[in-house]
């Protein structure tokens, strides 16, 4: 029977019956999809028929589920040999396909962690994020680059450990300011002897492993030592390394005593919306908390949501030994079984009843509940800007995605494009790109080539990626630093790409170029102004300054790249220590550049032909 192309496809319960025919009862995942071939949802299943078969009667369903199969067209299925594969495997296709039912963590940035090097003999103490790759003893994970911040700076008060690199650290003459300061014990230059700094490096990794006790009695008892010796300096000296690692416990706010490493995960509920707040407790001290906002519906429960969060959140990450969690989850065994599998020891999951545990997760929740109270707060007042926004210049809808784009450059160098999103839960951060500008038929400081260039750039991505705005990436709005010209030019920037139903509007600064007297442009429409104390207008300023900012901050980095570079960096076969040999026998790049064949030769290390090279590249007329 063939179905009319004007006929409607079925959906429902009646599709989903007739998968059972020929399901097995192994584990498995399955996928809903709607009409259009979109993912619906992913689940996860013991038995895969019994699970399906549960979606197929009529009624018994929650709100949610019931919608979800009103629009499922078809489904999709995969087996596996266990149920711990499935779950594995279901957390996997949620983070790749972001399905529209399916409870889901947004926010994927890794955390922070402090490395101590191990492939030199005076190791270097600094913040590190990624793989670990690196050699040397890793600390964490923080909760962000603040905490990490704010330890490593006490850090370096105490124990006097270098953070600075190892071609820097080889080619200094004398101390630098941080010895000056008494932040480093200048091993470069031979202010202590390795014996000596490898005891401080010894000291910093058993404070950051929770045996600080030791550490400050020690401590205690060479100032205590010094001061009857009379040595005055040095018991000051020890008396503010001390100082410093308490300054560092006290800031840390929680340390457990009974709870040496945990990840501490508390769920709270709203109206609809979910905060998770995650506290990372690593080696008796409280390493920072993040909170997040996975994106859930009206009738989930408790245990669905922080399942969903677990497997999301640890597929990039490390876990602790322990997972303290506020509430109960669906599939606790299958859970550990998986985190174990990953981390290659045994991993417990637990809901805290009594005791300290019991007191560290009353904490949490307690800052998920105002976390929650404060964003929903914020997403109510971001919201009525946003109507503000629709109604003040006449949109169609009020926009969910904002897209803002400025220019950075000093005469045309370096020239950076910035684009910020901005939407009803304030700045997207994780959306914001920037464009390093590549046209070399740009007349130095043309900022309607750079823009043109720019969302050329960006709506030739967007018509590739996502060419039927399925996936949320393409803005209601765009935001110009412009006036009449700017807006202009992006339009036909636009409609040279068939984009003619996104709303634009030019920002100008006005006749004075003073702030509250800004001019709106819209393309085929008189400038218009809003009121000096419009919340609309303060809400335009801040994100054409949040622009302005990110397009200023990419200049910057370019810019000081740019400067930094070596032309030693462009010659093949020239890596770390040869480099450093070159710059150690010459004293620079510029030396290096005017030395002559039988110099670069006599460098050790440096071949005859790689001297050719090296001399050929300074000296090549053609």
């Amino acid at each position: 029977m063939t179905t009319s192309p004007d006929t409607p496809p079925k959906t429902g319960h009646a599709v989903i019956q007739e998968y059972l025919r020929t399901l097995e009862s192994s584990p498995g995942v399955y996928r809903m999809l709607d009409a259009q071939s979109r993912v619906l949802y992913v689940g996860k299943a013991r038995n895969l028929k019994a699970r399906v078969s549960s979606y197929a009667r009529p009624t018994g369903h929650t709100p949610r589920i019931a919608r979800m199969i009103r629009e499922t067209a078809s489904m999709m299925f995969l087996t596996t040999r266990t149920e711990t594969e499935a779950l594995l495997l279901e957390q996997n296709l949620i983070k790749q396909l972001k399905p529209k039912f399916n409870v889901l963590l947004r926010d994927d940035k890794s955390f922070p962690n402090i490395l101590v090097t191990g492939d030199h003999a005076y190791p270097q103490i600094k913040k590190h994020r990624g793989a670990k790759i690196e050699k040397g003893s890793y600390y964490g994970p923080f909760a962000s680059a603040g905490a990490v911040n704010r330890t490593l700076n006490q850090l370096q008060k105490a124990f006097l450990l270098r953070n600075c690199t190892d071609s820097v650290f080889e080619t200094r003459t004398r101390p630098c300011l941080l010895h000056q300061i008494k932040r480093c014990s200048a091993p470069c230059v031979g202010k202590i002897s390795e014996e000596d700094y490898r005891a401080s490096v010894q000291d910093a990794e058993r404070f950051l492993s929770g045996r600080d006790t030791k550490v400050q009695e020690t401590l205690k008892a060479q100032m205590t030592e010094a001061s009857a010796a009379m040595e005055f300096e040095r018991a000051a000296a020890l008396r503010d390394r001390i100082r410093a690692l308490t300054q560092v416990q006290t800031a840390q706010g929680i340390n457990p005593r009974g709870v040496t490493e945990a990840d501490i995960l508390a769920l709270h509920l709203e109206n609809g919306q979910a905060c998770v707040q995650v506290f990372f407790i690593r080696a008796n001290q409280n390493w920072g908390n993040r909170d997040f906002y996975p994106r859930v519906g009206e009738d989930v429960d408790q245990a669905e949501v922080l399942e969903a969060f677990i497997g999301q959140f640890y597929d990039t990450k490390e876990p602790a030994r322990l997972l303290l969690l506020s509430h109960e989850i669906e599939n606790p065994d299958l859970m550990t079984e998986l985190l174990s599998d990953k981390l290659g020891r045994k991993v417990e999951i637990a809901v805290p009843r009594r005791g300290e545990k019991a007191e560290l997760m009353e904490g949490a929740m307690r800052n998920a509940r105002e976390s929650l109270g404060r964003k929903m707060a914020e997403s109510a007042a971001q919201g009525k800007l946003l109507r503000g926004l629709a109604e003040a210049f006449g949109l169609e809808t009020v926009p969910e995605r904002i897209e803002v784009y400025d220019n950075s450059h000093i005469q045309g160098a370096h020239a950076v494009g910035a684009m910020i999103v901005a939407g009803p839960e304030g700045f997207i951060k994780n959306q914001y790109r920037k464009f390093n500008i590549r046209g070399e038929d740009l007349t130095p400081g043309d900022d309607f080539g750079m823009m043109k260039e720019v969302l050329t750039r960006r709506f030739k991505r967007l018509l590739k990626d996502d060419p039927d705005r399925e996936k949320g990436l393409w803005p209601d709005l765009l935001l110009i630093d412009g006036g009449a010209g700017q807006v202009s030019a992006v339009h036909e920037i636009m409609a040279e790409h068939g984009v003619e139903d996104v709303a634009m509007i030019g920002v100008a600064k006005g006749v004075d170029r003073d702030h509250g007297k800004e001019e709106f442009h819209r393309f085929g429409q008189r400038p218009s102004a809003l009121r000096r104390n419009d919340p609309v207008l303060y809400f335009v300023q801040r994100m054409r300054d949040e622009a302005h900012r990110f397009a200023i901050g990419s200049h910057r980095a370019k810019r000081a790249k740019a400067v930094s570079a070596n032309p030693l960096d462009e010659i093949a076969g020239v890596g770390a220590s040869r480099k450093r040999a070159l710059l150690q026998h010459f004293g620079s790049a510029k030396a290096v550049s005017r030395a002559n064949l039988a110099d670069l030769k006599a460098v050790e290390g440096v071949s005859a032909a790689l001297a050719e090279r090296i001399y050929g590249h300074f000296h090549d007329s053609g």
